[in-house]
C-alpha cells in the first residue's frame, strides 16, 4: 500500500466539470507512467456488457458519492456538504483493466437515526432500507471512511454491518489528499477489515490500486449474451405524484424509496426488467418544480439529472396526479419531453381518490387528454400505483408509442401522400407566390422529422404545415409523438 503522498500515485480523472459526459477518448485509469486510455460503457462493444456489482457504503459524509462520480467518469450523484443527499441506490458503470462492472453509490448507514431528514422516520428507515438492500445484491463493497477522523463509532456500526452481510469487503481511508493533514490509518485495522486503502476521492489519489483491488476481488465475469435493443422509459413529473410507487409496481419489488415526503427522489435511478421478451430500462426521476420554486442547489442539480434522464430515453412517462387535476406544472413537464424529441404518455395516478361520479363522467378522460393536445394522440392511462390497478397496460402502451416512434415512411409513399394533399388543398397565395414542394423525405433521426424541399420556405404557412402533418398522421399514425416539419430551400433544376 502507498501513502497519498508518494510521487506515482495512480489517479483516475476527474468526472467533467460541467456535470455531462466525459470527454471522447477520456479513460477512467491511469498507471504509473501516464493515463491509460480507456473507453466508457457503450463505446466498445468487444468488452461486453457490466459483470459484477460493487456497493460504496459507509456512513454519512464520507465521500461515497465523490468516489462514485469518479469512477462511473459522470457526475451522477449529487455531491455537496450537507450529510444524507443520497437516498435511493444510484447505478453506474465503470471499467479497469478491461473489465466492466456496475458501481452503487448507496446513502450514508447510520444505525441508530431516529429520523429522516425533515423529521420523518418512515424516510429514514426506508433511506437505510435501500442502502442494506444494496449490500445484499452486491458482490462486493467498499467501506469508505474518513481518514481524518479516524474511526468512530458509527463506522464501527457500519463495519459489524457489512461483517454479517457475507459479501468481500475492501476498507477505503478517503480524504487521504496531503501528506500535511494529520492521518489515522492506524485506528483503521481495528475494523478488522484487513488493510486499508488510503485514497483521495476528490483528487484520485491511489484510487487505481482502490480499482486494482476491486478487480482483483470481483467474481470471475459471466459470458453472457448479445446485447439486447432496449426501450428506454423515463418516469417523470411534478414532485409527489407517485413516480417512485409507479416504478415500483412495475418492477413488482421495493425497488426505489417511496415516502409521502415530496422530493423524495434527487438522483435518476435506473432498473431494467423484461417485458414480453424485450428489454425495457426505466428510470425513475426526481420530481421538476416550476423553475421559480427551484430554491436550492440540491433541488437544481436534481432538476438536471432529470433533464439528462428524458435526453436518453425514448419514451416518457409524465405522471400526474388525477385527484388534482391537470396543472401547469405538469404541461410544463411534458413540454420538456416533447421538447426532446420523446415520445410522450400521460399517465393519471391516484385514479382511486377521485370521486366515482367524477371518473364515470367521459368528460374527465377528455380534458386530460385536450390538456396535452399539443402532442396528438398522446394516450392516457388511469391507475392507481399503490394498489396495482390497471399497471399492467403501462409497459404495452409505451411500446406502442415507442413504436410509433421510431415508424419510418417510404419515401415514394411520402411523396405520393404530399403530391395528393397539395393536389386537394393547393395552399394559398402569398404575395403573389404560391408554395411548392418539390421533394420530401424523412430524415434519418430518432426523433420523426419530415424534410420538405421547396421553392422558399418562407412562403410554408404553420397552418399548411399542421395540414400537411395531419395528412401524414391520418396514414402513417405517430400518436404520442411530435412530428418535426422542416422546410428547406431547393430550386426545380437541383430536383
Amino acid at each position: 500500500m502507498r501513502s497519498a503522498a508518494e510521487p506515482e500515485a495512480r489517479r483516475t480523472p476527474a468526472p467533467p466539470e460541467d456535470g455531462g459526459e466525459a470527454a471522447p477518448g477520456r479513460g477512467l485509469g491511469t498507471t504509473r507512467l501516464g493515463t491509460r486510455r480507456a473507453r466508457r460503457h457503450g463505446s466498445d462493444p468487444g468488452l461486453g456488457p457490466p459483470s459484477g456489482i460493487v456497493a460504496i457504503v459507509g456512513r454519512p459524509n464520507v465521500g461515497k458519492s465523490t468516489l462514485f462520480n469518479r469512477l462511473t467518469g459522470e457526475r451522477r450523484a449529487i455531491v455537496d456538504e450537507t450529510a444524507g443527499l443520497t437516498r435511493d441506490r444510484l447505478y453506474g458503470v465503470a471499467e479497469w483493466r478491461g473489465r466492466r462492472f456496475t458501481v452503487v453509490d448507496t446513502a450514508g448507514l447510520d444505525p441508530s437515526l431516529p429520523g429522516g431528514e425533515g423529521g420523518t422516520a418512515e424516510l429514514a428507515r426506508g433511506t437505510q432500507e435501500q442502502a442494506r438492500l444494496a449490500i445484499q445484491e452486491a458482490d462486493l463493497c467498499v467501506l469508505m471512511v474518513d481518514v481524518r477522523a479516524g474511526v468512530t463509532g458509527l463506522d464501527e456500526d457500519v463495519a459489524q454491518v457489512l461483517r454479517g452481510g457475507g459479501r468481500p469487503v475492501i476498507l477505503a481511508g478517503n480524504k487521504a489528499d496531503s501528506p500535511a493533514d494529520p492521518y489515522y490509518a492506524h485506528e483503521l485495522h481495528r475494523l478488522g477489515l484487513g488493510d486499508p486503502i488510503l485514497i483521495s476521492a476528490l483528487s484520485g489519489t491511489d484510487t487505481g490500486d482502490l480499482l486494482d483491488e476491486v478487480v482483483e476481488r470481483l467474481p470471475p465475469a459471466v459470458d453472457t449474451e448479445q446485447r439486447i435493443d432496449e426501450m428506454r422509459i423515463a418516469i417523470v413529473g411534478r414532485p409527489n405524484v407517485g413516480k417512485s410507487s409507479l416504478l415500483n409496481a412495475l418492477v413488482g419489488e421495493e425497488r426505489a424509496l417511496v415516502s409521502p415526503v415530496a422530493g423524495t427522489t434527487r438522483d435518476s435511478v435506473d432498473t431494467v426488467v423484461l417485458h414480453r421478451g424485450a428489454q425495457v430500462r426505466l428510470v425513475d426521476t426526481a420530481g421538476i418544480r416550476r423553475r421559480g420554486v427551484v430554491s436550492t442547489d440540491i433541488e437544481h442539480y436534481s432538476l438536471l439529472r432529470a433533464m439528462r434522464a428524458l435526453e436518453r430515453s425514448d419514451v416518457a412517462l409524465v405522471v400526474i396526479d388525477a385527484s388534482e387535476g391537470v396543472v401547469a406544472q405538469d404541461r410544463h413537464v411534458a413540454g420538456y419531453a416533447v421538447d426532446a424529441g420523446k415520445g410522450l404518455a400521460i399517465v393519471a395516478n391516484k385514479w382511486d381518490l377521485v370521486p366515482q361520479e367524477v371518473r364515470a363522467d367521459p368528460a374527465t378522460l377528455k380534458r386530460i387528454s385536450e390538456a396535452f393536445d399539443f402532442v396528438p394522440g398522446a394516450p392516457v392511462l388511469t391507475l392507481s400505483a399503490l394498489e396495482g390497478r390497471n399497471v399492467s397496460r403501462v409497459l404495452d402502451t409505451a411500446r406502442v408509442v415507442h413504436d410509433a416512434r421510431a415508424t419510418r415512411i417510404p419515401t415514394p409513399a411520402l411523396n405520393r401522400l404530399i403530391a395528393a394533399a397539395l393536389e386537394e388543398h393547393p395552399p394559398a397565395l402569398h404575395r403573389g407566390r404560391r408554395l411548392k414542394v418539390l421533394y420530401a423525405a424523412q430524415a434519418s433521426s430518432p426523433a420523426p422529422t419530415i424534410v420538405l424541399f421547396v421553392n422558399d420556405p418562407e412562403l410554408l404557412h404553420f397552418s399548411y404545415q399542421r395540414y400537411l402533418e395531419n395528412r401524414i398522421r391520418a396514414v402513417f399514425g405517430f400518436a404520442g409523438v411530435r412530428l418535426r416539419m422542416v422546410a428547406r430551400r431547393r430550386s426545380e433544376r437541383q430536383r
